[in-house]
């Protein structure tokens, strides 16, 4: 195979969780001074690291309100909200069918740490991955530094890595790293949008991945 190593983004590529994600931040936004942000704002953002969603999405404020806005956002999506969240059709299936063939995953994603070990341990995924980097671990996407350091610990070359994600964050962060991309459609940003950045490819299905990955042989 021409990739040896895939790494994941999560929010969006391998699970359903915008519509939590909006309803969290709305909610949050609420119980605050700051002006009104629609769905379509909030959902472009999906993806940053908290502290940079909270500046992306509030250029004019300051640190006071981003991090009472992240606070709340926390205690909503951590513990109040109770919207379900599942995985895209197709996604556990690819992703053990990867694993057994011998193909590296691993997830490089916006999420906290405590945010991304709660969604593995609900879905029982987590033993698929053998690295799993977080925006609050790392730099936020998309400045490489969470691909490089996979790239680093896997002992993976850049040319031999596969990045797979549904936003602009996930193809600029590879760009930045030098490794090639695969967008998914169904996520928070469309494929037009997604083509923009040059990816090799843009899948409809998390099923479109493993018979991409093997016509590439």
């Amino acid at each position: 195979m021409k990739y040896q190593l895939l790494v994941f983004d999560w929010d969006g590529t391998l699970m359903d969780s915008a519509d939590r994600i909006v309803e969290c931040f709305q909610s949050a936004i609420s119980l605050t001074d700051l002006s009104p942000r629609t769905n379509d704002q909030i959902k472009h953002i999906i993806g940053l690291g908290l502290n940079e969603a909270m500046i992306a999405l509030y250029p004019e404020s300051d640190q006071a309100h981003w991090t009472q806005l992240a606070d709340l956002y926390r205690l909503y999506y951590l513990d109040l909200n109770k919207t379900p969240n599942y995985l895209f059709e197709g996604v556990r299936e690819t992703l053990e069918k990867l694993h057994e063939e011998g193909f590296i995953l691993a997830l490089a994603t916006g999420k906290s740490r405590r945010g991304l070990d709660r969604v593995l341990e609900e879905t029982g995924i987590g033993h698929l991955f053998q690295i799993t980097r977080c925006a609050d671990e790392t730099c936020s996407k998309p400045d490489p530094l969470m691909l490089n350091q996979i790239l680093e610990k896997t002992g993976i070359s850049n040319h031999q890595a596969l990045m797979i994600g549904d936003s602009e964050y996930d193809l600029k962060m590879a760009n930045n790293a030098k490794v090639d991309a695969a967008a998914v459609s169904y996520g928070v940003h469309s494929c037009e949008h997604l083509l923009t950045y040059h990816p090799i490819i843009c899948l409809h299905s998390m099923n479109d991945l493993w018979e991409f990955l093997h016509e590439r042989k």
